[in-house]
């Protein structure tokens, strides 16, 4: 039976751990950053900046506020604050028949948001 990917990955927001994000992630995987203009094409890398983004949304203050969901695909909203900026997002989620995230898309608002998360995420994965 293929895993519920959306309830997975709820269950690594709430927890704050990649542990796990490696069997969800589907070998060829594409990531849409917001801040990045071409598309990120493969498990190791999306694994990458999902683990980086664990770390840097998941503050006390994150949470998802709003979820449509049909058979391959997920939209979830977000919002959390960080470094006093407001920041409004969505999640766009698209896997496959083995329940394998397929696809994961990233929009945020407004732009104090996309530069704060640019000069977060860089560091994270820089770090790496």
């Amino acid at each position: 039976m293929p895993q519920n990917p959306i309830a997975t990955w709820h269950e690594l927001v709430e927890s704050r751990s990649a542990n796990g994000l490696d069997a969800l992630i589907a070998e060829d995987a594409v990531f849409h950053s917001p801040v990045v203009h071409t598309p990120q094409v493969g498990k190791a890398i999306t694994v990458q900046y999902l683990t980086a983004a664990l770390k840097v949304f998941a503050t006390d203050d994150f949470s998802y506020v709003r979820q449509l969901k049909d058979e391959n695909n997920a939209v979830l909203e977000f919002e959390l604050e960080l470094d006093g900026i407001q920041i409004n997002g969505v999640d766009m989620i698209q896997w496959n028949d083995a329940g394998k995230i397929t696809e994961f898309k990233v929009m945020l608002r407004p732009l104090k948001a996309v530069n704060v998360i640019h000069q977060k995420m860089g560091a994270m994965l820089q770090a790496r």
